[in-house]
C-alpha cells in the first residue's frame, strides 16, 4: 500500500497522461475483439469527436487542478475532514477517501444533472452518443466539466483527501469509466460478479438507453453500490436489447456535429419523450 502511495504521491503530469492514454487504447483494442455491438460507423471520425471533448475536459481540470491541491493541502496539513475523525489503517483511509470522492464528485453530480433541467441540457451531449464506446467516456460538453470539477473540489475539502489519493482516485475514475463505457461484451457470469462492487459494461450500458427510466439509472463510476443503496439501479438480462442515444436528439446533425454539441446547452428546453423497455 506505502508503494501506491509513494507513486501517486510523485506522479508526473506524463504519467498522469499516459495512463488515460493507455486505458482508451487497450479497451480501444479490445472492442475489436469481443464487441457488444458490432457498429457501422466511422470509428476514427467517431472518436475524433469524442476527444476534442476529452481535450477540454483536461483543459478545465488543469485550470481547477491549482485550487483542488491548494484545498487538499490544507486538509491533509491539517487533519480536517471524514478520513481524519478516526484513526484509520491505510488500506481503510485509502478506500473510505475513494468511496466519499467517487460519491460526490461522481455520483451525486450526475445524479444532479439529470434533476436539474439546466445541468441536464449539458449533460445530454454524452448521452446523445449513439455509439457508446470507450471514447464516450470523456464526452462532456465543457460546462460538464466545470460542474464535475468544482465537486470534485467540495469532496475534497469534505473527505480531507490528501492529494495522492486524489490523484489515485482521478486515474482510477478515468480507467473505470473508460471500461464500463467500452463496447464489450464480458461472460455474463463475471460482469454480474463485477456489477456487485464496481460498474460494469453491461450495468452502465443500460443508463444509455434512449428513453426514460432506464436513462435515470445507474448513476455510478466507479463503485455500483450507491445505486443499490439509492434505489437508482436497474438490471437488463441482455444488454444487445438496448438502443443508445438520447430520444430527443437523435438526428445525426444534432448528435453527431462539434458545433451543434456545443451550442445544445443553449437550445429551448426539450422534454424526454421516454418510454417502456422490454426485453425480447
Amino acid at each position: 500500500m506505502q508503494h501506491l502511495v509513494n507513486f501517486f504521491q510523485h506522479i508526473l503530469s506524463w504519467q498522469r497522461t499516459l495512463i488515460i492514454i493507455s486505458g482508451l487504447v487497450f479497451f480501444w483494442v479490445m472492442e475489436g475483439i469481443i464487441p457488444l455491438f458490432r457498429f457501422s460507423y466511422n470509428k476514427y471520425k467517431h472518436a475524433g469527436l469524442n476527444l476534442f471533448f476529452t481535450l477540454t475536459t483536461l483543459i478545465i481540470n488543469f485550470a481547477f487542478a491549482f485550487l483542488i491541491i491548494i484545498a487538499s493541502d490544507h486538509a491533509s496539513n491539517n487533519k480536517i475532514g471524514l478520513l481524519y475523525i478516526f484513526n484509520l489503517p491505510l488500506w481503510l483511509f485509502i478506500l473510505i477517501g475513494l468511496m466519499v470522492l467517487d460519491f460526490i464528485s461522481a455520483w451525486f453530480i450526475h445524479w444532479l444533472q439529470h434533476k436539474i433541467k439546466w445541468m441536464w441540457k449539458f449533460h445530454i451531449i454524452h448521452h446523445a452518443d449513439t455509439w457508446v464506446d470507450t471514447t464516450t467516456a470523456n464526452r462532456h460538453h465543457p460546462g460538464e466539466s466545470v460542474f464535475r470539477a468544482v465537486f470534485t473540489l467540495i469532496a475534497v475539502f469534505i473527505s480531507g483527501a490528501p492529494i495522492w489519493l486524489v490523484f489515485l482516485y482521478q486515474a482510477l475514475s478515468v480507467l473505470l469509466s473508460q471500461f464500463n463505457h467500452a463496447n464489450i461484451s464480458l461472460p455474463k457470469w463475471l460482469d454480474n460478479m463485477i456489477g456487485w462492487v464496481i460498474v460494469s459494461p453491461d450495468t452502465h450500458k443500460v443508463h444509455h438507453h434512449y428513453t426514460q427510466p432506464l436513462t435515470d439509472t445507474n448513476y455510478g463510476n466507479i463503485f455500483s453500490f450507491w445505486d443499490r443503496i439509492f434505489g437508482t439501479f436497474v438490471h437488463v438480462k441482455d444488454a444487445k436489447q438496448l438502443k443508445y442515444g438520447i430520444d430527443i436528439y437523435m438526428k445525426d446533425e444534432e448528435n453527431n456535429r462539434m458545433k451543434k454539441l456545443l451550442t445544445t446547452p443553449f437550445d429551448e428546453y426539450r422534454p424526454p419523450v421516454g418510454g417502456k423497455f422490454s426485453e425480447e
